[in-house]
């Protein structure tokens, strides 16, 4: 290796498993990330990556370098944090990774609020279908629903988010709700592990399944179009302005994280941010738990 940004490359690219989501990772064009590694195969006279119809796969070479650059990456991502963490003054960026719908839904009030406390620190949104690392400070702090946080990350737990099954405004509901007698809208298979899709598999039978979608909002929409019923948070629901057929659903809360990484814990700008939002999230835990979600009296949970 001729230098540390060849190894770079090498890395980025088992990690993505293509040329393309590597070059995103490094900020550069395609063709630079295929120009690049055909001049390190070149150089050092040995294949480091089959390329298959899948993608991008590392050989037992390509392997022993991506390794030895992972290394190395982690160790300056470790410097660079503690050097952060000493950073003591209220200025600067922090970067805060999140979902769109928790963006969009909870974030605008506690975000504007904690620019007027602190106009020397600007924050940046990662949204993104995936969780930024923490890590590797692709963002230093996390807002996340999970009922299992990393245990390489520190946090808080703000709240539960609760669930109930919601229909389309002005639908009728009677009884108790048959789940079997309804058409469904559910999460597809990339959200197979949130607590939505397993009360879908426990409950709903496939053939009244007539929408999936990867992302709860659109769910929430498609409902309030009258497409069928969904399982949803209630902030979502309320969102939507969906009529809610039953309360909210015990034992399948999802928690509502607020992480970061134990080296920035002592940077200023770090900790405001994750004070200011802990504060302000806090104060909407009756939201999150769906305590101020209405619910008609002739329905009853399944």
């Amino acid at each position: 290796m001729k230098s540390w940004d060849d190894l770079r490359f090498v890395a980025a690219i088992a990690r993505a498993g293509s040329l393309s989501a590597a070059a995103r990772k490094l900020g550069v064009h395609h063709a630079t990330v295929f120009r690049r590694l055909g001049v390190i195969e070149q150089r050092l006279g040995v294949r480091l990556f089959d390329r298959l119809p899948s993608g991008y796969v590392p050989t037992a070479a390509g392997q022993g370098v991506a390794e030895t650059a992972g290394r190395i990456d982690d160790d300056v991502a470790a410097l660079g944090r503690r050097i952060v963490g000493r950073d003591l003054r209220l200025t600067g960026t922090v970067r805060l990774a999140t979902t769109d719908t928790l963006a969009t839904l909870i974030l605008p009030a506690p975000l504007a609020a904690f620019r007027a406390a602190h106009p020397g620190i600007h924050v940046e949104l990662a949204i993104a279908g995936t969780h930024a690392s923490l890590t590797r400070r692709e963002a230093g702090v996390a807002l996340r629903v999970t009922n299992e946080p990393p245990e390489t990350l520190i946090g808080r737990r703000i709240a539960p988010i609760a669930h109930a099954v919601f229909a389309a405004p002005g639908f009728e509901p009677t009884g108790t709700l048959d789940p079997s007698a309804h058409d469904w809208l559910v999460p597809d298979d990339s959200l197979a592990s949130t607590v939505m899709a397993r009360w879908v598999r426990q409950h709903v039978p496939t053939e009244r399944i007539v929408l999936r979608a990867d992302n709860v909002s659109v769910l929430g929409a498609m409902a309030r179009a009258g497409l069928g019923l969904a399982l949803l948070p209630c902030l979502i629901g309320r969102h939507h302005g969906l009529t809610a057929l039953t309360p909210p659903l015990e034992g399948w809360d999802t928690d509502l994280w607020l992480l970061h990484h134990e080296d920035l814990s002592a940077t200023a700008r770090v900790r405001a941010l994750l004070d200011g939002l802990a504060t302000a999230l806090l104060a909407q835990r009756d939201r999150l738990a769906g305590r101020d979600t209405p619910l008609p009296r002739t329905v009853t949970e399944t």
